[in-house]
């Protein structure tokens, strides 16, 4: 943990006792420095990919927190000189949005500042942040200061995937506080919306939030987006306001947070994969350097090949696939193995043999159970397409197997109750695998 950084060196007793001091009330501070969530889960490589994508435009409610979650995922990286430059453009940003004043939406970016001075040998400047902090807390203890919650929840929302419930208590403490904050509660139905996501619809409460998030936010265009695919999930004709709404998505700024990989998938599921594909190209001609809309690119021809029922896919659009991967997978080091498993499907979709051999050579290359999990789960489907279905169960109970809990184990799991159902010569041992997995209920 980064407290673990924390020394106590050789000192005269008077000296020692108040770098005790000193220590005890870093640790005091709110801030990500401190957080267990992320000192002890994260992957700051990994992570800073995820902040690049959301960009930096200045319409972005959350940038200064982005800024701040820079300055601490850097120094997490060993770059202390990059951190202190992001820690302090988020107090900048900070007073350019709130004025001059001191408020508690600095509590957390004084606290970085703190712990980041006292790591890197500057005391008397961390003494003063830590004192800055420290009167912005003003003495609260216990409940956290809405600001402070809603700073915790965006990152660990940001950050961590299997926190979705705190960052929803979290979001819901600081807007029993604070009902007027619009961001607040947009961020809040995207967090509820991200923990139903492979559910086949939403709650009716999640769905009722999701609406009224669109009429109080209705300049964002990612709950938009969102609201639209689930009502294409309901059955509903949005052809028509796909193609409206996507024109406006290709002209905000691109990020994450634009709603273009939403966009796409709907596109594929609602219209046709080649439009789904000419939007995604569309978006690169507007902004051909930007690394989401490459990545956002192979994302749209990864499902026009893959899912491809009709027409052979010209020999063209899959080199173009197998280039974007490869690029893709060059710029984002950190994410690369579901991109490199994309690439392994393109190529089965041309050559077998040399698809196998990927998988194989991945499951070599990553050891880690969930990475293996991922990709048992991922060739199952493969051999499923393939129509060799014992090969497809092998897999899939592989994954079925293995405790790394998630979407993975899950997916699995009801693909062999599916089978279980469907085929009645695999049905009696499908089932007896599934009486003996942890976990499952007969």
């Amino acid at each position: 943990m980064t407290q673990s950084l924390l020394t106590c060196r050789c000192l005269p007793s008077s000296a020692t006792e108040s770098q005790t001091n000193m220590e005890a009330r870093l640790k005091s501070l709110q801030c990500h420095f401190t957080w267990d969530e992320l000192t002890n889960e994260t992957k700051p490589g990994t992570v800073k990919e995820t902040l690049e994508n959301i960009g930096i435009d200045e319409g972005n409610y959350w940038l200064p927190h982005i800024y701040n979650l820079q300055g601490y995922l850097h120094h997490r990286l060993g770059s202390d000189k990059e951190a202190l430059q992001f820690l302090h453009q988020a107090t900048e940003d900070f007073h350019r949005r709130h004025g001059p004043e001191e408020g508690p939406w600095l509590m957390v970016n004084y606290g970085n500042l703190a712990w980041l001075l006292h790591l890197t040998g500057q005391q008397s400047e961390s003494e003063r942040y830590l004192s800055l902090s420290e009167d912005l807390m003003g003495g609260i203890q216990g409940e956290l200061h809405p600001e402070v919650a809603a700073e915790k929840a965006w990152t660990l929302m940001a950050l961590v995937s299997n926190h979705l419930k705190t960052v929803e208590e979290l979001f819901l403490a600081a807007i029993e506080r604070e009902p007027e904050r619009v961001e607040w509660k947009t961020s809040l139905v995207l967090a509820l919306v991200r923990a139903e996501k492979h559910e086949s619809s939403l709650k009716e409460d999640t769905w009722q939030r999701l609406h009224r998030a669109r009429q109080e936010d209705p300049e964002n265009l990612y709950i938009a987006v969102k609201l639209l695919c689930h009502r294409a999930k309901q059955g509903e004709d949005v052809a028509d306001e796909a193609r409206n709404l996507a024109q406006e998505v290709l002209r905000s700024p691109a990020s994450s947070y634009s709603g273009l990989k939403q966009m796409l998938r709907l596109y594929n599921n609602v219209l046709s994969p080649d439009e789904a594909v000419k939007l995604a190209e569309d978006a690169l001609i507007e902004h051909p350097d930007e690394h989401y809309l490459k990545r956002c690119a192979a994302l749209g021809y990864y499902l026009k090949i893959t899912f491809n029922e009709g027409d052979p896919v010209p020999p063209f659009m899959m080199d173009r696939a197998i280039w974007l991967h490869q690029d893709v997978i060059a710029l984002y080091p950190g994410t690369r193995l579901v991109k490199l498993i994309h690439l392994a499907n393109i190529h089965a979709c041309r050559d077998q043999r040399t698809a196998d051999q990927m998988y194989w050579d991945l499951f070599a290359q990553f050891p880690d159970q969930a990475h293996q999990q991922m990709l048992c789960n991922h060739y199952g489907r493969l051999w499923n397409k393939r129509r060799d279905y014992p090969k497809s169960l092998y897999y899939h109970k592989k994954a079925a197997m293995m405790e790394t809990q998630g979407f993975y184990r899950d997916n699995s799991i009801k693909y062999l109750e599916t089978c279980a159902a469907r085929y009645r010569k695999w049905a009696s041992d499908i089932e007896e695998f599934l009486n003996h997995l942890p976990g499952v209920e007969p």
